[in-house]
């Protein structure tokens, strides 16, 4: 609830007057109605994420980006450096928690309801297109999904969101200099995720086709260019010293993930991710490309309609257009108000409460609400009415979980066994052992698990560990984790022992195995020398 001395004037023609309340009334004190709404809608999605964010262990993304926080760079393989930092700063503030690292994923889930509801307002919407457009992100399944997983994809549809609404009062104002701060905001967006080249581009497209236009005929933009290009410029240095890594990652992306999207599948997923909010983000885009009202906003039309353009194009993946979804509930929210502002009002109480009833058949998959068990079950019960599509992973196939709560499961275990394995040794042992995990989601796992018990920092070739991975290694003991022995392992120690897997049918890797392996052969250094060199220098 926000309170402010005296009687406020009215901040902008969409703004309502506020409205004095009882005692405040006589202490001289108005209260603004809008504020505590929408307060109240931002503390309710907060809350959700609060309450359910440890019901599963952190995902393996998650173990790189904390591990990626452990080593500050301007730039990694397959990341720009924001998640990082947020990750550093969430271990510096909250501790090592699952609930600390989750903290701010939600947090940025609740401050995008206020930036929703903020842009409502602009739009000159009042409180129940507030409510409407609120309720649309907070029970949206793929809104869900993300703000309750440390990744950058969070943090990217934040920024997102925080563009249209700098778009929103640039239009409202006609005033450039917003200009400077979009510069800023899609420079701390790039340091994120890449992709918001694709919004800034089907942006500026789509300005070109609205009288709006005339907005890019401003110093401003070029200010805002240089603002943006200086944060970036230290992360384009880096990608530069190390040969673009960037492109080689998209490239293994398209190879093993973006190979498996058809345009088909790609727009069918456009309706299912917001599948309880459909009359409102088409309501909304209808409402910005055709009626007189919503003109001075078309230009988030066009975005959407060159986004979806693009990224079918370039076979994205369908969640890589979530951040231009908010904008098109507020314009939708918007649309409801008025067209049920004198006739049929009940229409509106009605499009809230099927909005909640249909999102709650949803929630299991957005939220982990369930054990593994009892979501199998449920995912048996419901995927052939609609489902499916939730259950199918990056290569294409059918599971019994959704892959992002299978790959929140067992790394716990992992960590584990591992650190079983280690503390085995004797003294002498410890100070010369080295581990090596065959993926960045295991390596990072036995990083996040093994700091308290004193592990030293796991090895591996994958992902941004490769450059953290030591030139040359003369180990006396080499615990090894893989799903099983290769031939090199075999021929490069004298004895090797399994000492323990991973027993889960329901993680992503069950089966993972860890050897403890001893007597190195005299060629083990220079083995490993020359596969350190040789992977470094594909790049």
């Amino acid at each position: 609830m926000s309170y402010t001395p005296g009687i406020m004037k009215e901040h902008h023609k969409y703004y309502e007057s506020a409205r004095n309340d009882g005692v405040l009334k006589r202490l001289g004190w108005t209260v603004h109605p809008e504020l505590v709404l929408i307060a109240a809608l931002a503390i309710f999605k907060l809350l959700i994420h609060l309450f359910t964010n440890t019901n599963y262990e952190l995902h393996r993304d998650a173990y790189l980006y904390l591990a990626l926080g452990e080593h500050p760079d301007f730039g990694y393989f397959s990341a720009p450096p924001f998640i990082a930092l947020i990750a550093k700063t969430a271990r510096f503030l909250l501790g090592d928690s699952v609930f600390a690292i989750r903290f701010f994923p939600a947090l940025a889930g609740a401050i995008s309801v206020v930036l929703v509801a903020y842009i409502v307002k602009e739009m000159g919407g009042k409180r129940w297109a507030i409510v409407i457009a609120g309720l649309s992100f907070i029970l949206s399944p793929a809104f869900l999904r993300s703000n309750s997983l440390f990744q950058p994809v969070t943090f990217n549809q934040f920024f997102w969101l925080l563009s249209a609404y700098l778009i929103v009062r640039m239009i409202n104002r006609q005033n450039p200099r917003y200009w400077l701060y979009l510069g800023l905001a899609w420079g701390l967006a790039f340091l994120n995720k890449y992709s918001i080249v694709f919004f800034a581009f089907s942006f500026l497209i789509g300005l070109l086709l609205v009288k709006e236009r005339k907005l890019l005929a401003s110093k401003y933009v070029f200010f805002g260019g240089i603002a943006g290009l200086l944060i970036i410029l230290p992360n384009l240095f880096w990608q530069y010293q190390h040969a673009w890594p960037v492109f080689q990652h998209m490239a293994e992306l398209y190879r093993n993930q973006f190979a498996h999207v058809t345009a088909s599948e790609f727009l069918i997923s456009q309706i299912l991710m917001n599948s309880h909010a459909l009359l409102i983000w088409t309501a909304g885009l209808i409402y910005v490309l055709f009626f007189a009202k919503g003109k001075p906003f078309r230009v988030f039309g066009w975005t959407f309609l060159l986004l979806i353009f693009l990224l079918v194009i370039l076979r994205g993946k369908p969640y890589y257009t979530l951040g231009i979804y908010p904008v098109l509930f507020a314009a939708g929210g918007v649309l409801m108000e008025q067209l049920f502002s004198q006739r049929l009002r009940i229409v509106k109480p009605v499009i809230v409460a099927v909005m909640t009833i249909s999102a709650l058949f949803i929630l299991p998959y957005s939220l982990p609400i369930f054990s593994p068990a009892e979501m199998v079950d449920y995912g048996r019960a419901t995927k052939d009415y609609g489902f499916e599509g939730a259950l199918r992973w990056e290569d294409g196939q059918i599971h019994e979980l959704p892959q992002d709560y299978a790959d929140m499961i067992g790394w716990q275990e992992l960590g584990n066994l591992v650190i079983a394995a280690y503390q085995g040794l004797g003294e002498s042992e410890k100070k010369n052992c080295t581990i090596y995990a065959e993926n960045y989601g295991q390596a990072g796992a036995i990083m996040y698990y093994g700091k308290k018990a004193g592990l030293p920092e796991p090895i591996s070739f994958s992902d941004n560990f490769l450059y953290w991975a030591p030139d040359s290694l003369n180990p006396t003991v080499f615990i090894y984790v893989n799903d099983n022995l290769g031939e090199d392992i075999q021929f490069l120690f004298g004895k090797i022992a399994e000492v323990g897997r991973v027993n889960n049918p329901y993680f992503r890797e069950n089966g993972v195995r860890v050897y403890l392996c001893r007597d190195p052969h005299p060629e083990f250094n220079s083995f490993y020398r020359q596969r350190v060199q040789q992977l470094r220098n594909s790049f």
